[in-house]
């Protein structure tokens, strides 16, 4: 499986090109990290997963960077989110627990890993993206691709900061998918999802710079164009910085 790639960094650096293969970089005083929490069987979900397109397209030369978990709490009403997994309902409680919630709901956005709000509150969404764009980071991620086929994708990275008490995470995303719907709340309805997390693994160990492998699900076809984020985050899972490469 061949696919082209486009390499999207985190800020601006010269000095390791040479080691580095197939690098694009830039500088930007921030990173911002949509991480939307949806469902295919939600029927207030289209119009975050709408927002969430738009804002996507409108910052894609910017270091915005937006991710859809689809979760399984709503499978039940007759609707079997194909994206959906149970480990991303947990990771939304995980949340939960940091924000001091005793509910989760969808659509849910979460900024940075430091707060929540309604997806598809447009006039918040910008204003957070108008926030949080004005701070500055403390890492420069750089990652390269090295080979990717059916089964995987091998990439290296650089993180140039302070790496102590962080963690790191590799997310493997569809950049869109087109699903029509069968059944539940949105029955006969034609939904189109952005940026799909597909499989998410968080590093063993955090290096200044390494290699890392992340195997494609069989929920890929040989038609998706791909992207892979690598986070950096704080042990309160605030985000600290991330990195992209485009397939």
């Amino acid at each position: 499986m061949k696919r082209k790639y486009l390499i999207t960094l985190s800020l601006f650096t010269l000095v390791f090109l040479a080691s580095f293969t197939n690098l694009v970089n830039k500088k930007q005083n921030a990173v911002v990290v949509l991480e939307l929490f949806t469902s295919q069987g939600c029927s207030s979900c289209p119009s975050a997963d709408a927002l969430l397109e738009k804002v996507q397209t409108e910052f894609k030369n910017e270091n915005i960077f937006t991710l859809s978990y689809h979760v399984d709490y709503w499978n039940y009403i007759g609707w079997k989110d194909p994206f959906s997994q149970s480990a991303f309902t947990k990771k939304q409680r995980s949340y939960a627990r940091k924000f001091r919630d005793n509910q989760v709901y969808t659509p849910a956005v979460i900024v940075n890993g430091k707060e929540h709000f309604v997806g598809s509150n447009q006039t918040k969404m910008y204003a957070k993206i108008k926030e949080y764009k004005k701070k500055s980071s403390q890492y420069t991620i750089l990652l390269g691709a090295i080979e990717n086929s059916a089964k995987n994708i091998k990439f290296n990275y650089k993180i140039d900061g302070n790496i102590a008490a962080t963690k790191a995470r590799v997310v493997l995303a569809i950049q869109e998918r087109t699903t029509e719907v069968k059944r539940g709340e949105n029955a006969r309805r034609t939904l189109k999802n952005h940026n799909i997390v597909v499989n998410e693994n968080y590093l063993t160990e955090v290096n200044k710079k390494g290699n890392y492998t992340i195997d494609i699900p069989k929920i890929v076809t040989k038609n998706d164009a791909l992207r892979v984020f690598l986070i950096l985050e704080n042990d309160q899972k605030d985000i600290l910085s991330a990195g992209k490469l485009e397939f």
